[in-house]
């Protein structure tokens, strides 16, 4: 993980890969509570039998269960001290350019796109790729939005 004195020196890594969080495995039982908590119980998702004579041979995940992990992810790759909050502000764009399938690990990589001054402190543009091990492309591509509240 990439430590950060201060939301300044965070600022000075603008245009710098950030680094990777560590690899988790993608379980058939997030996959089915994730359905369960979205109600988006897609065949696709949650009925391995029948997913086995679908297109990718086996369940996957939900693009917004991917998209969701990088919440987890970001902690494991940066922190930044001196901080009273940090705000999610939101997303410019998404994309899923591959599935998970289930069984896969993922992992994240941050780069932190642009950060600037906002009346209430700094609003960071960070860029997620979440990666499926052994895959050439990614299962996401996602760039955030957050605030650091010194």
């Amino acid at each position: 993980m990439r430590r950060f004195a201060s939301v300044e020196e965070f600022a000075a890594a603008k245009g710098e890969h950030l680094g990777y969080s560590p690899w988790r495995t993608v379980e058939q039982s997030r996959i089915d509570m994730f359905a369960e908590a979205t109600d988006d119980r897609q065949w696709i998702h949650v009925d391995p039998e029948r997913a086995k004579d679908g297109p990718f041979g086996t369940t996957i995940a939900h693009g917004y269960l991917t998209l969701s992990l990088v919440s987890a992810f970001m902690p494991e790759i940066f922190f930044i001290d001196g901080l009273s909050s940090v705000v999610n502000v939101g997303l410019n764009k998404v994309r899923f350019p591959a599935p998970v399938k289930v069984g896969a690990r993922v992992r994240g990589g941050a780069e932190l796109l642009d950060i600037k001054n906002s009346p209430a402190g700094k609003l960071s543009t960070v860029r997620m790729k979440v990666e499926v091990e052994g895959e050439r492309r990614a299962a996401c591509v996602a760039e955030t939005l957050f605030l650091y509240v010194a």
